[in-house]
């Protein structure tokens, strides 16, 4: 169908769905016949593309039958089983014993479906209702790095005095500051 130089990319368009599939497994084969058989061509990938719907040609208006006229539609007529069915269907009914349900087996389930919700509800507890006025919860994470912020920074000022100090004083520092916490 079409073949781009530049990318090597030959595109291909089977007549049917099998023959797709034969040309997407023999790809080595194709890229090595292609480039053989056309000098000058680096073929690097084929991409086999959807089949091409058919051309009524000549051939293929000679091939074809002639249409046949539709017959009329009858309505489909629902006939009642016959009654050996019926009677096989009614003594299978009355065969099957009925389903019995365990007592404990159902206050079992029922127990259990209870925990499963309370964990649940655990799990994943519904938020609270915020008032009109209150901070989103973004607003109150920020608010709380802010004081963090700022209790480090009073801390880092305070210990920077009690280092300089010492230093003009001749003293030496104490070890890590008992304030200060280390992240890793």
């Amino acid at each position: 169908m079409a073949f781009d130089a530049d990318t090597g990319r030959l595109d291909a368009v089977p007549d049917a769905p099998a023959c797709g599939t034969k040309l997407r497994w023999s790809t080595p084969q194709l890229i090595a016949g292609a480039n053989e058989r056309v000098p000058g061509t680096n073929v690097r990938a084929p991409h086999v593309l959807a089949t091409a719907p058919l051309k009524a040609g000549p051939a293929m208006a000679a091939a074809d039958p002639p249409p046949q006229p539709a017959a009329p539609v009858a309505p489909v007529e629902c006939r009642m089983p016959p009654d050996g069915y019926r009677r096989a269907i009614e003594a299978h009914r009355q065969a099957a014993p009925p389903s019995r349900v365990d007592p404990g087996i159902a206050q079992a389930v029922e127990r259990q479906t209870a925990a499963m919700r309370e964990l649940s509800r655990r799990a994943f507890p519904e938020p609270d209702v915020v008032p009109d006025d209150a901070l989103a919860p973004i607003e109150q994470a920020r608010v709380q790095r802010r004081h963090q912020a700022a209790a480090t920074e009073a801390n880092a000022m305070r210990r920077a005095r009690q280092e300089r100090a010492a230093r003009e004083a001749g003293t030496p520092t104490i070890g890590p500051w008992p304030g200060l916490r280390t992240t890793a």
